[in-house]
């Protein structure tokens, strides 16, 4: 079983990747092998909405979304971590899984998903919020903690001593670790996931 941690700050060893770091060590404890993929610093295009993904299944603007996507067809669940922006997460990383997400979506259902948030201080529950709704949107189970997944910094030496932060990456470690092999154990038995119903398309504005 594979796990695929993005780091979805432009600092490749800040304080999102020392919480990663931390849910990464616990689920190769557990036997599951991770993988950090780092966004990067460059400028992430926004999607266009021009559906040619719809046909290809990669995005038109060939950067690390279509990294993602490839990746994520091997992975059987997924970590997304961002540091909190005015209360939100970064503007790069929405548009890193907007993209992701609508040209590659059947790689990610039925896969756990978690997210988790780095802050000074604040706007990590709004942060959370946003970043959660990618999985409700995609038939993925959401992985949870013994708090709401985040922790505290505004350095990685800060971060790793945020005891309680690191307790919560290292319970939502043990926690997806626990889920995938609940998993595996259904496959094994013949159990495989639901086929969602999707001919309804409300609109509201006629």
């Amino acid at each position: 079983m594979r796990v695929l941690l993005f780091n979805g700050s432009t600092r490749e060893n800040g304080c999102t990747y020392t919480a990663l770091q931390e849910i990464a060590a616990v689920l190769n404890e557990e036997g599951i092998e991770t993988e950090i993929l780092q966004m990067g610093a460059k400028a992430v295009r926004d999607c266009t909405g021009c559906n040619a993904c719809q046909r290809t299944g990669k995005c038109v603007f060939d950067d690390i979304v279509n990294v993602l996507i490839e990746k994520a067809k091997e992975a059987d669940g997924f970590v997304f971590g961002s540091p909190v922006y005015y209360a939100h997460p970064t503007g790069q990383v929405q548009a890193v899984l907007d993209r992701a997400f609508y040209a590659g979506g059947q790689h990610f259902a039925y896969k756990p998903g978690a997210a988790i948030v780095t802050a000074r201080r604040a706007g990590t529950t709004a942060s959370l919020d946003v970043l959660n709704k990618y999985f409700t949107d995609a038939c993925m189970p959401v992985v949870s903690s013994t708090y709401w997944n985040m922790a505290h910094g505004n350095t990685p030496e800060e971060v790793k001593r945020d005891d309680e932060g690191l307790q919560t990456m290292r319970n939502l470690g043990r926690n997806m670790a626990w889920l995938l092999k609940c998993i595996e154990a259904g496959k094994a038995a013949g159990v495989s996931h639901p086929t969602p119903e999707t001919a309804a398309w409300t609109n509201f504005i006629r």
